[in-house]
């Protein structure tokens, strides 16, 4: 009995010392905490809790840079000095913004728009009065500070594009917020002052990963608002950098040679892999006037120029193909069995239907033609006949293969996807059936079809590549992290003798006496170019215009007939796949052939392919150099040794 007593007496009493010693590590523990936040901290929080005199101040991130598949930047961050005013902190905003014109110039837009900015955003937020400051105009406001309440001088970073023009439509720009992306809500950097975010092209696209995250200082203010120290900080995080497929300088060159003509546009791409080396349409506008605020009048000329500048035709510009479409047709004929590589038609100029007279471009006709000739001379009445017997549903399947009428999911907003028609389509379209005649048409790439620059490009490099379907694309990495597909193009399963019969043809028509673009061939030995021209109608040529034998290129520009032209090189083993469509300039192998020769050469001497993608910024102005012309090096940021202090 004794026994047990003891025993639990003993456990009692270990039981009370491991609680006790609990409690007193607990209170231990307690002190410690009071003693390390009165004692250490103390200080810190008496000024927290005088909530006047701590501010939390929002740290806009850096945006991340896009480059070129080489390192070059296409958008990056120059450094730029803007002068600010904080509301509150003013008596009356309008003789502040007053003051400060008598000091700097700020013209009377932007003085309404910060009244404007004021009445709508709270108003302990900064409000941007002008940015892009001299180092003079900096020290002019600094040595007035004093006397100008709730204005300060921040140093920030300005959105700038080195190769302006040339990029534009596909890097897009970045603006300042608006009141319709807040209602959209999104994150509260979006209120920071001169926080801006992507408006088009690959600059929306990604405009999430180029943004960055926020970083957060507290800092101390003393009764006027002006900031004492900082207490703490978390920086904010650059956004990722986009590597692109293009190279910049074969991008500029074409933007340059395109300005020969009034409105034109033109794809180069690789046809194995189907990354863009260039993507250029003419005319455009200079992205860095946008990041600012565009001025009304040079918006007003943006709007009412006819050529579209603000358009990216390679991609929302749809065209009948014209003769580029014969090689979908031939290609058609072939697998129903219509035609083979012998057989032949004689063309007398024309082609009759029933009661239809369908003419050949060329008025006293070809004579005897086979396949490969009557791709080499663009025989329009081989076509005819042959596309009268095949149909247009066997056509317009076959053009569906090779990447027409549908988007082809480039990372850009703007693409259309064509138009390939058939009976099931015209049928829900007009409600009536679909006539032989208009398969006629269809089949020299006129009639109801249209196709964009960059399906046309897709459509030779499947042509040329072995019959693989590849598909383009445009971003190569987000950060260090590789976008494209890596599977490689899938077979289309079209007999090769069908694609090596009309490859044939289209060698034809550079390099032989009779092809349509011989005048364009390029000499050079292992670096000549196969192609097809087209020429495609606005609208129909009426029996008067013909007898009266009207020329096209004397009609009114919008009248003329648009000029195409469908090119790869080199012919033994393509790689490069160019196309161009030159908006009214009258004939293929006038107009856009030369355009396509001179870029193919280009092409060809860079050899974009030969070179892997640098996921990283070229920061070396002697490397640089060799990559980019001197006008673009201009827009570059200007690093110097002491960034705070002199520019």
């Amino acid at each position: 009995m004794h026994h047990s007593d003891d025993l639990a007496e003993k456990i009692f009493t270990r039981r009370a010392i491991v609680i006790g010693g609990l409690q007193i590590a607990g209170l231990g523990i307690l002190g410690a905490r009071l003693a390390w936040l009165q004692v250490a901290q103390g200080k810190r929080y008496a000024m927290l809790s005088d909530k006047n005199r701590i501010n939390i101040k929002m740290l806009p991130p850096l945006r991340g840079e896009i480059v070129d598949r080489f390192g070059v930047p296409l958008a990056v961050n120059t450094q730029d000095y803007r002068v600010l005013i904080v509301p509150e902190q003013v008596e009356d905003l309008e003789i502040s913004l007053n003051a400060v014109q008598k000091l700097i110039y700020v013209s009377e837009d932007d003085i309404v728009r910060v009244m404007k900015e004021a009445s709508k955003a709270s108003k302990f937020i900064p409000l941007r009065i002008r940015g892009d400051l001299t180092w003079g105009e900096v020290a002019k406001i600094e040595v007035h500070l004093p006397d100008l309440p709730g204005l300060s001088i921040e140093r920030g970073e300005e959105r700038s594009y080195p190769y302006r023009e040339a990029t534009a439509h596909i890097i897009g720009y970045v603006r300042s917020v608006s009141q319709k992306d807040l209602e959209h809500g999104g994150a509260p950097v979006l209120k920071h002052p001169g926080f801006k975010i992507g408006k088009t092209g690959i600059e929306k696209v990604y405009d999430i990963d180029l943004r960055g995250e926020t970083g957060a200082a507290e800092v101390e203010v003393n009764v006027h608002g002006r900031e004492v120290r900082e207490l703490k900080r978390r920086d904010a995080l650059i956004g990722d950098r986009i590597t692109l497929t293009l190279d910049g300088e074969l991008q500029r060159f074409t933007q340059e040679i395109l300005g020969r003509h009034k409105s034109a546009s033109a794809v180069i791409m690789d046809a194995h892999t189907g990354a863009i080396y260039a993507m250029a349409s003419y005319p455009s506008f200079n992205p860095n006037t946008f990041v600012n605020g565009i001025s009304q009048a040079e918006w007003q000329e943006l709007l009412e120029n006819d050529a579209l500048p603000q358009t990216n035709k390679t991609i929302a510009g749809q065209y009948p193909p014209g003769s580029t479409f014969k090689m979908i047709t031939a290609l058609a004929g072939l697998k129903a069995g219509v035609i083979n590589k012998y057989t032949t038609e004689f063309c007398p100029g024309h082609f009759k239907l029933g009661r239809d007279k369908f003419h050949c471009w060329k008025k006293h006709g070809h004579g005897k033609v086979n396949l490969e000739m009557a791709l080499q001379q663009s025989c329009d009445t081989y076509f005819y006949k042959m596309a009268a017997e095949v149909g247009i549903d066997a056509i317009a399947d076959m053009a569906r293969q090779f990447g027409m009428g549908e988007e082809l999911g480039l990372d850009l907003l703007e693409e259309k996807p064509g138009l390939i028609p058939d009976k099931k389509w015209k049928r829900k379209r007009f409600n009536t059936k679909w006539q032989p005649g208009e398969s006629v048409v269809a089949s020299i790439g006129q009639g109801y079809i249209l196709t964009t620059p960059l399906q046309l490009a897709v459509m030779t490099s499947r042509l040329v590549n072995g019959g693989k379907a590849v598909n383009p694309w445009l971003t190569g990495y987000i950060g260090d992290k590789f976008m494209a597909d890596q599977q490689a193009a899938p077979p289309m399963n079209i007999p090769k003798q069908h694609l090596d019969l009309v490859i044939s043809g289209m060698n034809m028509v550079v390099n032989s006496t009779k092809g349509t673009a011989r005048a364009s061939r390029i000499e050079e030995e292992g670096k000549e170019m196969g192609g097809k021209t087209g020429t495609a109608q606005v609208r129909r040529i009426t029996k008067e215009q013909r007898r009266l034998g009207v020329k096209n290129k004397d009609l009114p520009w919008k009248q003329r007939h648009h000029a195409l032209f469908v090119g790869y090189a080199p012919i033994d083993k393509p790689r490069y796949v160019c196309s161009v469509v030159v908006e009214h300039g009258v004939g293929g192998s006038s107009a856009a052939a030369p355009l396509a020769k001179e870029l193919l050469q280009k092409t060809q001497e860079r050899d974009p392919a030969q070179i892997q993608m640098q996921p990283k910024i070229i920061e070396s102005k002697e490397i640089l150099q060799q990559f980019m012309p001197a006008k673009a090096m201009k827009g570059l940021p200007k690093k110097t040794d002491n960034q705070e202090g002199t520019q």
